[in-house]
């Protein structure tokens, strides 16, 4: 196969259906599509429009395209990651790694255009987290979640809003941010500097108020950042986490344990947020983005410098931060359901707490049978009683909710006692 072929080939791929995220390339089965997480063949002129090895190893050369880097990588790892664009049509993100003693190759697709905060549909308080002017930003989730994407309508904000210099280190650079408010420098892995940990270094000396780190892989990158974030810079990152909980121990995991209590003590002090997401079924179709946000308060520092314990949990503490915008999945997906965005056995299937959420549910399909359905904004949990909501809205706002309600109890004595008098 020669270039123009091949570049054809992946462009019909790329237009053979709507929302198409990612191109694979298996040998013994056709060319896949993946569109709305749904696999799909894409015929070709060979039996049964199977892959061989010749066609798999054509393509791979095409995209290699002799690059040394690539060649020692994929010799060194077993895979090699870079970008290809075809022109006209689309930009790829493209994994060709080893697979039962031949090549195999993944290309996810690139976005066409850089999306807003608005165009994915992030929360109002998203608009609070690209103000902050220091410490660690987090987007964690798994592959194929839209960390990608998140991260680039923040930095698109910021280019919109802010005159500030902004500095990213991609593997591969994904969207292309267009000169605006901002000065945006971005660089790409193996073309512009050779490891994470040697841009970050480096980047400390390019005067960048804002630092956007395509992952944060090992120990010498976490390190860098955190030095970065206590130096006066916001770093915005991913890590593949699930959760706030699984984050920390994920960082934590970087170091030895002698470490700990240092690395807990610097990390309580910067970590800004961590935003974590999955990418759930709609009923009409598609994909929606379901999140869950942590911020920086008084408990959640306690919880990162001392641990999680009973009744401090990082999912307790974001319960109690709904006044600021926070939220768990299953205060998001309890929502989407109650809009009818997605189906019971969705919201069952990527909830915390399952027995709560079928409570939940259970009380909304009572609701929807009288028609009244308008109290359902989220989990309510032990939320019900008025002292205990108001304990656990100051408790998000770094305050003891014992404090609150021995302070409403000694309230309610004086105004027995002015009464008496």
């Amino acid at each position: 196969m020669d270039k123009a072929t091949v570049n054809a080939l992946l462009a019909g791929m790329v237009q053979s259906a709507e929302q198409v995220s990612d191109l694979i390339f298996i040998q013994g089965k056709p060319p896949l599509v993946e569109s709305q997480s749904r696999l799909h063949d894409f015929a070709i002129d060979t039996p049964d429009s199977r892959l061989t090895s010749e066609i798999i190893d054509s393509i791979a050369e095409h995209i290699i395209d002799g690059n040394s880097r690539l060649l020692e990588m994929y010799a060194s790892t077993g895979s090699c990651d870079t970008s290809y664009e075809i022109p006209g049509t689309a930009r790829l993100r493209v994994n060709i790694y080893k697979q039962n003693a031949g090549r195999a190759i993944v290309m996810r697709k690139f976005a066409s255009q850089i999306p807003t905060l608005e165009d994915l549909g992030l929360p109002q308080v998203f608009r609070e987290i690209v103000r902050e002017k220091n410490g660690i930003i987090l987007v964690t989730g798994a592959a194929g979640s839209g960390k990608t994407s998140t991260l680039a309508a923040m930095l698109n904000h910021l280019n919109h809003t802010e005159p500030i210099h902004l500095l990213t280190l991609e593997d591969p650079i994904e969207f292309i941010h267009p000169p605006g408010r901002a000065a945006i420098s971005q660089r790409e892995l193996g073309r512009d500097f050779h490891s994470f940990a040697d841009g970050l270094r480096v980047a400390l000396r390019q005067a960048p108020k804002g630092i956007l780190l395509g992952e944060i892989r090992d120990r010498e990158t976490m390190e860098i950042a955190l030095t970065a974030a206590e130096t006066g810079h916001v770093v915005f990152s991913t890590l593949h986490t699930i959760n706030a909980g699984q984050t920390i121990n994920r960082i934590l995991g970087f170091f030895s344990r002698d470490e700990e209590e240092q690395l807990r003590y610097r990390l309580s002090g910067i970590l800004r947020y961590v935003v974590s997401q999955r990418l759930v079924n709609k009923i009409t179709g598609g994909r929606m983005l379901i999140t869950e946000i942590i911020g920086n308060s008084l408990r959640t520092r306690e919880s990162i410098r001392y641990g999680e314990s009973e009744g401090r949990t990082f999912h307790e503490i974001i319960e109690a931060g709904s006044t600021l915008g926070w939220h768990t999945f299953d205060q998001c997906l309890l929502q989407a359901r109650a809009a009818n965005l997605v189906t019971e056995e969705t919201a069952l299937l990527h909830c915390y707490d399952k027995n709560r959420m079928r409570r939940e549910l259970d009380l909304h399909s009572k609701q929807a049978a009288t028609g009244k359905t308008d109290t359902l904004s989220g989990l309510r949990l032990d939320m019900v009683a008025a002292p205990r909501a108001a304990a656990a809205a100051a408790a998000a706002q770094g305050l003891a909710a014992e404090a609150l309600l021995a302070e409403q109890a000694m309230q309610t004595t004086g105004d027995a006692s002015a009464k008496t008098a």
